[in-house]
């Protein structure tokens, strides 16, 4: 079973029951990805080299437009997707397997967690584990220490206030907050161009 097969297998929404073929290669991943986030945390690296430091991280090459500050942190990489323009400030925590795509000029603030796995309920599936994609669209922020959980889609323009739990969809161009987040207001116009 190869990496590709794991990642279509999560994509596709299914599960993963503990000590299978997959649950195996999600172990692997997560310690080429501890691998990796330990060299990118623990020494100064220029911007190009975090470039390529998260370009091997995720498998793919990220646009010269692409910024981050460490310390960051995946516990898989392989399954995280990002546009042009995008930001991730410093303690971010990504747990990928379920799928994160993030779009173009997307600003994600401090010590923001995107969680796209959660635990089987009952006691015999507790340790399986059920994906659910994280998609960020166009123009959002997502601000300081705010958790985006599994299954949620934050819309284009959206911002996700600090500390904020975000449980479900986020409309385009609404402001959210709270635990849970709930709708704040919705951005005019004229607020966008200010």
């Amino acid at each position: 079973m190869s990496v590709s097969d794991y990642l279509d297998h999560l994509n596709r929404g299914e599960h993963v029951v503990a000590n299978s073929p997959f649950h195996e290669i999600m172990h692997n991943l997560a310690q080429d990805a501890i691998k990796i986030t330990t060299e990118m945390n623990n020494q100064y690296h220029t911007p190009e080299e975090l470039r390529g430091l998260f370009s091997q991280l995720i498998g793919k090459k990220v646009d010269d437009s692409f910024g981050l500050f460490p310390p960051f942190t995946s516990d898989c990489g392989k399954n995280i997707h990002v546009g042009k323009g995008v930001f991730i400030n410093s303690g971010c925590r990504f747990q990928d397997q379920g799928g994160i795509f993030i779009k173009d000029n997307v600003l994600i603030g401090h010590n923001v967690v995107l969680a796209t796995l959660n635990h089987g309920l009952k006691a015999e599936e507790r340790h399986w584990l059920f994906p659910g994609r994280i998609v960020i669209e166009e123009n959002a922020w997502i601000g300081s220490n705010a958790t985006i959980l599994p299954g949620v889609t934050i819309g284009k323009n959206a911002v996700v206030a600090a500390g904020a739990v975000v449980t479900k969809d986020v409309a385009a161009n609404t402001v959210v907050g709270g635990v849970p987040a709930k709708l704040i207001k919705t951005i005019e116009d004229s607020e966008e161009k200010q």
